[in-house]
């Protein structure tokens, strides 16, 4: 490889050649290809005060602590703050006054000998953004996902270097930083699924926004937010768990959304392995219903991950469409039993063959996909447009080419009518609810959660949303 025209090279070499930045590299496992491309490139002595390379646990351990996962961000900031303290300490005076000091480390798992491990890693960069300044930090976690421990390794490399150059350069616009972390890599190649901020380089950073930013440009496929509305990392909040998984629009949450998470719930608590593992119900938002009015504006998106959090549910935001799709996701993150919770006119759409042109299978491809990945469909009944008669899960007619389907279904228990009195059904949609808001009419305040209504009129969410002259009614 002509090394002088490769573009991770040259990112490298400038950070070589800036002789206002100065560091130190710790890497752990299989992490070991990010201070290489600093010497290779030459000049590295401009920019490299020590490498450490731990790659035996007792060796990590003695240098920075005990740790319960070596893979970990823990261990990553463990890391960074023996490292950087080193640094600081041993260097600040002679050359304090003309230096950003750096850490950059990362503890890593590729792909082993034997295969069927987890392939991840956390990086980590501490870093001052003037001289002498409060260090600032900036972590991310990625998923490696070439077939090889090689080609892993290298793509990990390219990662650190991208990460530093886009750190040391463009602090200034953390959403820049999350854009360049994958350049001349490829998102078929690593996927990064966290990336938090702190410190005093970055005083306006939400990191609730910069998690949306990575799925709108496709670095993740999905970002989860816990029941306090902060960024965890799906495949260890989610791992051995079961989930349920409500998809909807949210804007707000209703009374209705969560009734039916609580009546699936109650059947799906019914199938116990009898090891007792949690129960994590989510609500999830795709990027299309958070653009259900135009774009995916960023204080709508907050008002609902504010509001969902407000009634104690997780927020998983993605741009997975299809529900095949959602299910290798869960799966992929060690889920043991996956239940989505949807209405009878959404699996009505689930019948449509359209969805599935792209599928060489159709839609037997799509369903033996989802129902292989240990999920079940749990359908709240509505009302008919027309005739207002009650459509369950059990009476629902769909195209006689898929009778057969859907009756297999149903009788293997996969899709599941939740139970409803017909007198006391209500059909409304968070649409509804918005447009009394807007039109003044109190009764919204029916539809929703007391916690959801406090914080819609003490923070005026949606406001925004209303006609001219209309606002939320107090």
């Amino acid at each position: 490889m002509n090394r002088s025209l490769d573009p991770t090279a040259e990112r490298a070499l400038a950070i070589n050649l800036d002789g206002s930045v100065y560091g130190t590299f710790a890497e752990i496992g299989a992490g070991q290809e990010v201070a290489r491309w600093f010497f290779t490139v030459g000049g590295a002595a401009g920019t490299v005060a020590k490498t450490m390379s731990a790659y035996d646990m007792t060796v990590s351990d003695a240098i920075y602590g005990k740790a319960p996962r070596y893979v970990s961000r823990e261990r990553v900031e463990e890391m960074l703050d023996h490292e950087f303290s080193l640094l600081r300490e041993r260097l600040d005076a002679a050359r304090g006054d003309r230096t950003r000091f750096f850490t950059f480390a990362n503890t890593a798992a590729a792909r082993s000998y034997s295969g069927g491990n987890e392939c991840h890693a956390w990086l980590g960069v501490r870093f001052q953004h003037a001289f002498r300044a409060e260090p600032s930090d900036v972590v991310i976690h990625c998923r490696l996902l070439d077939p090889s421990n090689a080609l892993q390794q290298e793509a990990l490399g390219r990662l650190g270097v991208n990460m530093l150059h886009a750190v040391l350069s463009r602090w200034r616009e953390p959403k820049a930083v999350a854009e360049a972390l994958l350049e001349d890599i490829g998102r078929e190649r690593l996927e990064i699924d966290c990336l938090a901020v702190r410190g005093p380089a970055f005083p306006g950073a939400d990191n609730r926004l910069l998690a949306l930013h990575l799925v709108r440009i496709g670095s993740t496929h999905a970002i989860l937010f816990d029941t306090h509305g902060v960024p965890v990392l799906a495949s260890e909040a989610l791992r051995h768990a079961r989930v349920l998984v409500e998809r909807g629009r949210f804007a707000p949450v209703t009374r209705l959304n969560l009734e039916m998470l609580a009546a699936a719930r109650q059947d799906f608590g019914g199938a116990d392995d009898g090891q007792g593992r949690e129960i994590v119900e989510i609500m999830e938002i795709t990027m299309n219903n958070l653009r259900d009015r135009g774009q995916a504006d960023d204080a709508d998106f907050l008002a609902r991950v504010d509001l969902i959090a407000a009634v104690g549910r997780m927020v998983l935001v993605s741009d997975i469409g299809a529900f095949h799709d959602l299910g290798e996701y869960l799966a992929a993150r060690h889920v043991d039993r996956i239940g989505l919770v949807l209405g009878v006119p959404l699996l009505r759409e689930l019948f449509n063959d359209a969805h599935y042109r792209q599928l060489p299978g159709g839609i037997l491809e799509a369903f033996g996909r989802l129902f292989t990945k240990s999920v079940r469909l749990y359908v709240q009944p509505t009302r008919d447009a027309i005739d207002g008669r009650v459509v369950s899960a059990d009476s629902l007619q769909v195209a006689a080419h898929h009778a057969h389907l859907l009756e297999h279904l149903r009788t293997n228990g996969l899709i599941r009518g939740l139970r409803c009195d017909p007198a006391t059904l209500r059909t409304y949609s968070s649409e509804d609810v918005r447009s009394r808001i807007c039109s003044g009419d109190p009764s919204w305040r029916d539809l929703v959660a007391p916690e959801v209504a406090t914080l819609i009129e003490r923070q005026g969410y949606f406001g925004a949303e209303c006609p001219a002259g209309d606002s939320v009614s107090r």
